[in-house]
C-alpha cells in the first residue's frame, strides 16, 4: 500500500496564512468584517453550525483555514429557492454539501417511518429545518444557485448512498446519489486527505472533471470508462459469480519463505523421481509470502470490480444482496479495489476506501482552535446536540466490530485512528478554560466504541491482507491487540488534570473485548461510571446474533460479574443498562419471547426501545431486503434464507416484548402469546409474562419491585451521539453515542 501524503505537509494556499476566524462566516457582514470579498470554499449543512471538533462542518472548515482557504458557512439554508445558496456569492473552489451529522431520513423518520418530533441539530429542536433527502435538494439548489461552480458532496448520507441502495422510507432500491444530486465528485468516509488533495489541485488550476485519482472519492464516468490503459475489469455482476479474482495471500499464514518441502502431486503423493540424465530438470520456485502479496497488489491496483447495475439490483432482491456482499468485501483500504456500477448509459466510479490517517494528523485535525460554541447567530435558543456534546472528548475514530446493522463501520472503516495523549488532554483544558457551565466533569471521553483506543492488528502486512468483516466475530482474532493498558494511562492521565472532578466514559464499550482486561474493567468501573453503564447484548438469542455480527451471552455473563464485582470493592450502587434491537433480520416471535423472559429473570424494564432500522447499504438491510443472507454464498447448497419481520403489527409485537412490563401492550402481547401456543404465560403469577385480560393486577397496576428502571435513547443504528465529523463526509450520530 502506497504511502499517503501527510496532510500536515501542505505549504498554505498561495502562501495565504489567514488571521484565525472567532467563527466561520455566515453572512456577507461577517466575510467583509474579515476582509474577504469571496470565499474559496462555501460549506451547506443540514446541521445548525457549532464551532466544536464533533461537528463536521467545523471540523473540516478549521482544518481548510488552516490549509490558507477562506471557508463561509451555509447552515440549515431554506431549499425552496436558490436565493440563500446565494447568500455569500459563488465560490472560487466549489460548494462542499453535506446533509450534516446524520443521514437525513434517519435524523426525520423513526423506524415505524413517523416524523421524529425533535431535531437535535437545529435550534429549538425544530424538526422541521431540513428536508428529505436533504443532501440532493441542496445539491440541486446550489447547481441551481450557480450552474458553472463545482459541487462537491460528502457526509454519512452520502457515504451510504454512493451506490445504488435500499431505501426504507420509500421500500425501493434507488440510485446513487450521484447522478441524481448532479454533483461533480462525491467525498466518502473519513475524507480529510481527499479533501485537502481536491482543494489544493483546483486552487492550482486543475479542472474537477480531470480529478479521478483519489482515494475515497466517487464519480460519474462513461460507461466503460479506465482510469489508463492495462486496467482490467473483473465482472461480478452475477450471483456468487465473481469472474477471475486472483486469490488474496492467507494473512495468518506462516510458513518459512520459499519452502518447497510441501510440493506435491495433485493427488498428494510425493513428487516423482528426478528425470532422466537427458532431460534437464527445471527446479520450481515458489514466491515467497510477501513477494505473492506484491503481485496481488500490483494486479490489484490496476482493477475494477463491476457490480450488477442499478437497473438489475433494484428488480432482483437476491442480486441486490450479491452486490452489498461484493462492496463490504471491498472496504479494506489495505487491499481494496476500485468499484464501479453502471447507471443506465453511465458508470458510477468508487476509488477505493481513503487509507486512515496517522496519529499525528488526527491531532492536527482536532488541534484546531475552535471556538467551542454555536455561532452568535443563535443566541441563546437551545440546540439539543450541543448540550450533549459540549463537555465530551472524541478519542478516537472506526470500529472493527463489523456489526451488520451499524453504519459507522461503512462510513469510518475498521481501522482505529486514536488521537495522542498530549491532543486529549489539550482538548480537556479547553473545555475547562474555554466553554461556559463546566463544573469539572467531562462527560464522555470515548468514541463510537469507548474501549478500542489504540487497539489494532498485530502485523501491518496482516491488517492490510485481511479480508475478515469483523477483528471481533464470530471470535476475537488472534492477531488482534487487545491490550488496553495505553487507554488506562490515558484515564488516570485525564482526571489528575487541575479543575477536573470526574472523567465519565459515556460511550458504548464493546465487552468482550474489554473482558480481556480485567484491570481496564476495574478501573472503568470505580472512576468512570456515573451510576448507570450502557453496554449492547442485542439480544440474548443465537438466530438474531449471528445475523448481527455479536457475540453470544456468555461475554455478557463475564462482563457482568466483573462489573458487580468491581462496584462493590469500590463500594457503589451500579447499574448496566443493556441494549437491544427489536425485529432485526434473523428473528423470530420466539427468539423475542425468550429475550422477553430473559429481561423478566433479571427485572429489567426498558423505557425507549429500538425497533430494527434498515439503513442504506448495510448488511443487515441487505438481509432485510433480500431475505437472504449475504454473509454466506447466495446461491447453491450454501445460501441460506433469513426470516424478516416486515409488517407493522409484527415489528410492533417485537418492540412490545422489550417493553412486556407496558400495559399499553398487554392486549397485543396476549394476542401474540396464543397464537404462539404459549398461553401459559398469561396469568397472574411471578412466572407469568402479562396478566390476564380484566385481572384485578390489570385494573389496579401495582408497583413491582424491580431493578433500575433505565432508559434507552433510540440508537438509530449505530447513527447516535455527535462524534467528530470527517471532511465534509461528518460522522453518522444525533444525541447518544453508540453503545456496544
Amino acid at each position: 500500500m502506497e504511502s499517503p501524503k501527510n496532510i500536515r505537509t501542505y505549504p498554505p494556499h498561495a502562501g495565504r496564512k489567514l488571521a484565525r476566524a472567532p467563527f466561520l462566516p455566515m453572512s456577507r457582514q461577517e466575510m467583509t468584517q474579515l476582509g474577504w470579498d469571496s470565499c474559496d470554499v462555501i460549506l451547506v449543512t443540514g446541521d445548525a453550525y457549532i464551532d466544536h471538533p464533533s461537528f463536521g462542518m467545523a471540523l473540516i472548515g478549521r482544518l481548510l483555514e488552516a490549509q490558507g482557504f477562506r471557508v463561509g458557512i451555509i447552515s440549515q439554508p431554506d431549499w425552496q429557492t436558490a436565493e440563500p445558496f446565494r447568500a455569500l456569492g459563488r465560490p472560487n473552489l466549489y460548494f462542499g454539501i453535506t446533509a450534516g451529522n446524520m443521514d437525513s431520513m434517519v435524523n426525520r423518520y423513526t423506524s415505524d417511518r413517523k416524523i421524529r418530533s425533535e431535531d437535535a441539530y437545529t435550534p429549538k429542536g425544530d424538526a422541521s429545518r431540513r428536508p428529505d433527502r436533504a443532501l440532493l435538494v441542496y445539491a440541486q439548489r446550489a447547481r441551481e444557485a450557480y450552474p458553472d461552480a463545482n459541487i462537491v458532496i460528502g457526509s454519512i448520507e452520502a457515504s451510504l448512498r454512493r451506490i445504488a441502495h435500499y431505501d426504507y422510507w420509500s421500500d425501493k432500491v434507488r440510485r446513487s446519489v450521484m447522478p441524481d444530486s448532479k454533483a461533480d465528485i462525491l467525498l466518502f468516509g473519513n475524507a480529510e486527505r481527499a479533501l485537502l488533495a481536491l482543494t489544493h489541485r483546483l486552487a492550482a488550476g486543475e479542472d474537477i472533471s480531470t480529478i479521478r485519482d483519489l482515494r475515497g472519492t466517487a464519480f460519474m464516468a462513461p460507461r466503460g470508462w479506465k482510469p489508463a490503459p492495462g486496467w482490467t475489469e473483473v465482472d461480478s455482476t452475477r450471483v456468487d459469480k465473481p469472474g477471475r479474482v486472483e486469490p488474496h495471500p492467507d494473512p495468518y499464514e506462516m510458513k518459512e519463505k520459499n519452502d518447497s518441502s510441501c510440493a506435491t502431486t495433485p493427488e498428494g503423493s510425493a513428487a516423482p523421481a528426478a528425470a532422466p540424465s537427458s532431460v534437464v530438470a527445471r527446479p520450481i520456485r515458489i514466491l515467497s509470502r510477501e513477494e505473492r502479496q506484491a503481485q496481488l497488489r500490483e494486479t490489484r491496483e490496476t482493477s475494477v470490480v463491476r457490480l450488477p447495475a442499478y437497473e438489475a439490483v433494484k428488480d432482483d432482491p437476491v442480486l441486490y444482496a450479491h452486490a452489498s456482499r461484493v462492496f463490504h468485501l471491498e472496504s479494506n483500504p489495505g487491499n481494496a479495489r476500485a468499484l464501479v456500477q453502471a447507471h443506465g448509459e453511465r458508470d458510477v466510479w468508487l476509488n477505493p476506501p481513503p487509507l486512515p490517517l496517522e496519529m499525528d494528523e488526527m491531532d492536527y485535525v482536532f488541534d484546531q482552535p475552535f471556538a467551542r460554541a454555536p455561532h452568535p447567530a443563535y443566541g441563546r435558543d437551545r440546540i439539543p446536540a450541543w448540550e450533549m456534546i459540549r463537555f465530551s472528548v472524541n478519542i478516537m475514530r472506526g470500529c472493527f466490530g463489523g456489526c451488520t446493522f451499524c453504519s459507522i463501520t461503512e462510513h469510518e472503516g475498521r481501522i482505529i485512528q486514536s488521537r495522542s495523549e498530549r491532543s486529549i488532554l489539550d482538548e480537556i483544558g479547553q473545555i475547562r478554560d474555554k466553554t461556559k457551565g463546566f463544573t469539572g466533569t467531562i462527560s464522555d471521553l470515548g468514541g463510537p466504541t469507548a474501549n478500542m483506543y489504540r487497539l489494532a492488528c498485530k502485523d501491518k502486512e496482516t491488517e492490510q491482507s485481511c479480508r475478515r468483516l469483523s477483528c471481533v466475530y464470530p471470535s476475537i482474532c488472534s492477531n488482534l491487540n487487545t491490550d488496553h493498558s495505553k487507554l488506562i494511562q490515558l484515564y488516570r492521565k485525564a482526571r489528575a488534570l487541575p479543575g477536573v472532578k470526574k472523567i465519565l466514559v459515556s460511550s458504548g464499550l464493546r465487552y468482550d473485548l474489554a473482558v480481556r482486561s480485567p484491570e481496564y474493567v476495574k478501573e472503568l468501573v470505580t472512576h468512570h461510571v456515573g451510576g448507570l453503564l450502557k453496554i449492547a447484548p442485542e439480544h440474548s438469542e443465537d438466530g438474531p446474533l449471528s445475523k448481527m455480527m455479536k457475540p453470544g451471552m456468555g461475554a455478557y455473563e463475564e462482563f457482568r460479574k466483573l462489573f458487580e464485582r468491581f462496584s462493590r470493592e469500590a463500594g457503589k450502587e451500579q447499574y448496566l443498562v443493556p441494549y437491544f434491537i427489536a425485529a432485526h433480520p434473523g428473528t423470530t416471535d420466539e427468539d423475542m419471547l425468550n429475550l422477553a423472559l430473559w429481561l423478566k429473570k433479571y427485572n429489567f424494564r426498558l423505557d425507549q426501545v429500538q425497533t430494527f432500522l434498515p439503513t442504506p447499504m448495510a448488511l443487515a438491510t441487505a438481509m432485510y431486503h433480500s431475505r437472504r443472507n449475504p454473509l454466506k454464498p447466495l446461491a447453491g447448497a450454501s445460501a441460506e434464507s433469513v426470516e424478516t419481520v416486515r409488517s407493522g403489527r409484527n415489528r410492533r409485537l417485537h418492540k412490545a416484548f422489550l417493553r412486556y412490563h407496558d400495559p399499553k401492550n398487554w392486549d397485543l402481547l396476549r394476542e401474540g402469546l396464543v397464537k404462539m401456543g404459549r398461553g401459559d404465560l398469561i396469568g397472574n403469577s411471578e412466572r407469568h409474562l402479562v396478566p390476564r385480560a380484566g385481572s384485578e393486577q390489570e385494573r389496579k397496576l401495582p408497583p413491582r419491585k424491580d431493578g433500575p428502571n433505565v432508559q434507552r435513547i433510540a440508537r438509530d443504528n449505530g447513527q447516535v451521539k455527535p462524534r467528530p465529523g470527517g471532511a465534509i463526509a461528518a460522522k453518522a450520530q444525533p444525541v447518544r453515542r453508540r453503545a456496544r
